[in-house]
């Protein structure tokens, strides 16, 4: 199965926001993000975004997604949409245990992982016969997915940057994954 993971086009907000689940406008079209990227995806595939408009609005240039919550970006509780810096020296709680902090109010990395994986596992366990499965996220969970499938220790998985508006192939074979391409 070819996997094509694709993270939301660039999103309205300032730099140095923490955004997680806010659900933000976008700075680039997602129509023209999709034409972009179209000819990178496989001839048939299976949709599935985050509900989250700068996923879904690409989702649905892209074709008709299959919208779940556990494909949404970390929920950052009481942090989303304050700046960085006015949430100060709080960053280094979340910076001592990166997988284990949680945001007050909100979910931990773990917590976040779980849920996608768990998605990712009923997705991919219940076959989609189509040539391919595209899945229309965030940093967060696509971060996760891959991570997973490339056998990588979830400390590292912070590691893989996802680019806004680019799509990654990662080819997942009964006998093992190969990561084609990332960030095109």
């Amino acid at each position: 199965m070819q996997l094509h993971l694709i993270r939301h086009p660039r999103p309205a907000v300032a730099p140095g926001i923490c955004y997680g689940q806010t659900d933000l406008g976008l700075a680039e079209c997602p129509a023209t993000v999709a034409e972009r990227l179209r000819p990178l995806l496989p001839e048939t595939f299976a949709l599935h975004t985050s509900p989250l408009a700068r996923a879904r609005l690409l989702a649905e240039a892209l074709g008709t997604p299959r919208e779940d919550d556990r494909l949404k970006e970390i929920h950052f509780g009481d942090w989303e949409g304050r700046s960085f810096a006015d949430i100060g020296s709080a960053i280094d709680d979340w910076a001592a245990d990166p997988l284990g902090f949680r945001a007050p109010g909100g979910e931990s990395p773990r917590e976040m992982a779980a849920r996608v994986l768990t998605w990712l596992e009923e997705v991919t366990g219940a076959g989609n016969g189509e040539d391919g499965l595209v899945v229309v996220a965030h940093g967060g969970p696509l971060r996760a997915i891959a991570g997973h499938l490339l056998g990588m220790p979830p400390e590292r998985w912070i590691g893989l940057d996802f680019g806004c508006g680019q799509v990654t192939r990662i080819d997942v074979e009964r006998w093992g994954v190969v990561l084609k391409w990332f960030n095109r």
